[in-house]
């Protein structure tokens, strides 16, 4: 027991280190004198010279090197010292701590917001799967994969201007009353609900083919008793996605509070890494991790609490979830679509502009309009989809492999560094990695596939503990089974095509990340017709020219769609 709480503290520790460590090296990773950064970052031109650089050393004591300042900055924290910032040379606490509590109130309210619309969409599934009649995850699945692929900073903008400019019913910004809670709650629960969505619907079906649910049928027990406790079953495989929800959501909203101008702590933490201002940055990071670590082990612990003691008595005897044929067929028509599109839009030029038919609308010439620029939007959506959807493939394929390999061959149903890394947001992610290797779509890619894998990972770590809890793992073990040899023929067959569905969902997701960060400038350049520069490039416009912005919108709804009804397990 000693060594356990040891090992734990050890990891804990090295986590804060770690995270600290990596901030703290930001000015020296990109090759720029902290003292020069922040003469830059408090806006003083021209070139300073030794002396300036020289007062500012002296007046902020800025470290010689990372290990120095992350040093101090940990002894400041054992005393509550959270240190003071760089450029605005106030107190670090006085800006990161209502960050954090606005921040805080946000994830918290969009998650709960979340949970409750996915467990609706997933009403329908329960109830088809306490009659025996599911098959695949349901039309829930299908419009959670939609959701999904929603992207949150033009819902934002949509919503701002619709229901704020509009209509006037809400404020447009700012965060002084309940009322500024709705708009930017609802950017943030709608994909997150239907990320829920289609977990829960696969946690569903992948239920529905358990033992005990034929027994239950064949005993005539209630539809109701029988659809609540699949519901509970399935709760129970998605809360640790519904807390990593929450602290994911937390980390990367800054693109939200960015759009709605909520002072919240990734907003925060976005500025202060792009004026390296590094002591900030350490705190929201460090306060990240921490809250990472809590809700990583609330999650494994609520796991257990909800499944009970079959996580320990050989309790389950999970089967790998068939779909029908309908959906997948649905699947393969909208796929059929989107190709369509984007090979009409392959044959066309994406680069060609004409001023004269700037932001034209769309016409048999134009099948999709034209952008600001006068190209052509059907063939920017369709070169663009090469590099949206394969990058997307690409991405969410590494994750998969790295997911199923850290879920299965971690310690058990315990958290670990998939909740660590969790804590992160992507964006900043993103930024560390571009002042390594510079902006651009690589390294928009390299910084999705840092974080990328943790869902899948957490997802299957979650199945591998049912798993181990069921009698056929036990009778395995007890049958001198080598572990790979369980790993391969008993624990893979079973987590491997729930994971795989959801690495499918989380095509669209990445496609949405590399969105993001295309967004903020992290990503692709100004030329390419990536979707989510074109709609960097052209959610300013949606009042005015919708179609600039609906041709890549759709198109990520679509995959989301394909991604959701597509299931790889075979029909019955």
């Amino acid at each position: 027991m000693t060594a356990t709480v040891v090992r734990r503290a050890a990891e804990v520790l090295g986590a804060v280190v770690g995270t600290a460590l990596l901030v703290g090296a930001l000015p020296w990773l990109s090759g720029t004198d902290p003292a020069r950064a922040v003469l830059r970052a408090r806006e003083e031109e021209g070139a300073p010279d030794a002396a300036a650089l020289q007062a500012v050393r002296d007046t902020l004591d800025l470290p010689a090197d990372p290990v120095t300042g992350t040093l101090g900055f940990l002894g400041r924290l054992a005393t509550g010292d959270l240190g003071t910032s760089w450029v605005s040379r106030t107190p670090v606490a006085d800006t990161v701590l209502p960050a954090l509590g606005i921040s805080l109130t946000l994830a918290g309210t969009a998650s709960v917001v979340a949970l409750l619309l996915a467990g609706l969409l997933t009403v329908p599934a329960l109830l088809r799967a306490a009659d025996g009649r599911l098959r695949g995850g349901g039309p829930g699945a299908a419009l959670g994969g939609a959701l999904s692929a929603l992207p949150e900073f033009v819902l934002a903008v949509l919503l701002v201007a619709v229901v704020a400019v509009g209509w006037g019913l809400l404020p447009t910004s700012g965060f002084t009353g309940p009322e500024h809670l709705v708009l930017p709650v609802l950017a943030l629960a709608l994909p997150a609900a239907g990320v829920l969505a289609r977990l829960l619907a696969g946690a569903v079906a992948a239920t529905a083919g358990e033992s005990w649910v034929r027994t239950w049928r064949a005993a005539g027990v209630a539809r109701r008793t029988t659809a609540a406790a699949l519901g509970r079953r399935a709760v129970g495989v998605v809360v640790p996605q519904v807390l990593l929800l929450l602290v994911g959501t937390l980390g990367a909203a800054a693109v939200v509070e960015a759009v709605f101008d909520v002072p919240g702590l990734g907003g925060v933490a976005l500025s202060a890494a792009l004026a390296q201002d590094v002591p900030v940055v350490q705190a929201a990071v460090v306060l990240l991790v921490a809250i990472g670590l809590l809700v990583g082990g609330g999650g494994v612990l609520a796991h257990r609490l909800l499944l009970g003691p079959a996580l320990a008595t050989s309790g389950f005897t999970p089967e790998t979830a068939r779909a029908g044929r309908r959906p997948q067929r649905v699947a393969v028509a909208v796929a059929g679509v989107l190709a369509v599109a984007v090979v009409a839009g392959l044959l066309r030029d994406p680069s060609a502009q004409d001023v004269g038919r700037r932001l034209a609308p769309p016409s048999w010439a134009l099948p999709l309009g034209a952008d600001p620029l006068g190209r052509d939007v059907l063939a920017r959506f369709g070169h663009g989809a090469l590099l949206s959807v394969g990058l997307a493939a690409v991405l969410a394929a590494v994750a998969l492999g790295v997911g199923l390999a850290v879920g299965l061959l971690g310690r058990g149903g315990r958290s670990g560094p998939a909740d660590v890394l969790n804590a992160l947001p992507a964006v900043v992610v993103g930024i560390v990695v571009a002042a390594v290797a510079g902006p651009g779509l690589l390294a928009a890619c390299v910084a999705v596939a840092l974080v990328g894998w943790i869902p899948l990972a957490v997802h299957t770590r979650t199945l591998a503990a049912q798993a181990r809890a069921s009698g056929f793992h036990v009778a395995a073990v007890a049958g001198g089974a080598g572990r790979w040899h369980v790993l391969r023929r008993h624990l893979l067959p079973v987590v491997g095509p729930p994971v795989v569905r959801h690495a499918l969902v989380r095509v669209p997701h990445a496609s949405l990340a590399l969105a993001g960060l295309s967004f903020l400038g992290l990503g692709a350049g100004a030329e390419s017709p990536e979707w989510g520069r074109a709609l960097a490039e052209t959610t300013g416009y949606l009042e005015r020219a919708p179609w600039v912005v609906a041709a890549p919108v759709t198109g990520l709804v679509l995959l989301g769609v394909v991604a959701a009804l597509a299931d790889p397990a075979p029909g019955r």
